[in-house]
C-alpha cells in the first residue's frame, strides 16, 4: 500500500482534519482557548502557533498519506510552548524532554500501523536533533474529551514508560540516545580497549656483519 511521510508546515497544515485544526487546548492557556473559542478565531490561533514553533524551533509535527491522503497525524514541540502543559495536574514536563501532544489516525486507516510509523518517525526526526527525551500526557480513559490527548496505552505499547501515575492524566516518557552520544560511547569504549591492550617492544635485529673490502694487489 502507497505511504509516505512528510513534515507538517504552513502549505499541508489545511490536510489536518477541521476539528484538530480548529483545537488550540495545546497550543493556548485555558482562558486564551476559550477567547478564541469565542470570536471563532481558532484555526487562525494554530496557524500562528504553528508558524512560530517552525521558525522558531523547527519541526514541530508529521503527516502520513495513504494513496495521497491523509491518514494520520502527530505534533509535538518543546513544553515552554505549549500553555496547557502547566496546567495538567502530572505536569511539569521535564526540561530535558519534547512534548508530544496529540497522535491521531483516521478511523478509515485504522489498524494499519500508521499510530507505532508515526511515532518512530518523531523518535528518529528527535533523535537526529539530539534530544534526550519525549514525555506525553496520556488519556487513561480513551473516548472521553478532550479527544486530542494520546491514549496512555498507546503511549505503552511504543515504548514510554510512566513516570507520573494518575487516574485520568498520567504523564508517561520515552529516552532517547542521541547520534552523538552513540559516537561518544564507541570512542570511550575504543579508548579504554586499547588502554588495556600492551604492544610488546621487538628487539632490534643485530647489525648485519660488514665483509672486509678487498685489497687487489697492483
Amino acid at each position: 500500500m502507497s505511504w509516505h511521510v512528510t513534515a507538517v508546515n504552513l502549505d499541508n497544515l489545511g490536510d489536518l482534519p477541521k476539528r484538530c485544526r480548529s483545537c488550540v487546548f495545546w497550543e493556548l492557556a485555558p482562558h486564551l482557548a476559550k477567547q478564541a473559542e469565542d470570536f471563532g478565531t481558532t484555526e487562525l490561533e494554530k496557524e500562528a502557533w504553528v508558524s512560530e514553533i517552525l521558525l522558531e524551533w523547527g519541526s514541530c509535527g508529521k503527516i502520513v498519506y495513504m494513496r495521497g491522503a491523509p491518514a494520520g497525524y502527530v505534533l509535538y514541540a518543546p513544553p515552554d510552548a505549549v500553555p496547557r502543559a502547566t496546567e495538567m495536574p502530572t505536569g511539569p514536563v521535564s526540561a530535558d524532554a519534547v512534548l508530544l501532544t496529540t497522535l491521531q489516525v483516521m478511523p478509515e486507516f485504522a489498524g494499519e500501523g500508521l499510530g507505532r510509523m508515526l511515532a518512530q518517525a518523531v523518535v528518529k526526526d528527535l533523535t537526529r536533533r539530539g534530544v534526550r527525551a519525549i514525555e506525553a500526557f496520556g488519556e487513561a480513559k480513551p473516548g472521553t474529551e478532550p479527544g486530542c490527548i494520546v491514549p496512555a496505552d498507546f503511549l505503552r505499547s511504543v515504548g514510554f514508560k510512566t513516570v507520573r501515575p494518575h487516574p485520568r492524566w498520567p504523564r508517561l516518557r520515552m529516552e532517547l540516545r542521541s547520534g552523538l552520544e552513540w559516537k561518544e560511547d564507541v570512542e570511550h569504549a575504543l579508548e579504554q580497549l586499547l588502554g588495556t591492550i600492551t604492544i610488546p617492544m621487538q628487539a632490534a635485529a643485530p647489525p648485519a656483519p660488514r665483509t672486509p673490502a678487498r685489497v687487489h694487489a697492483i
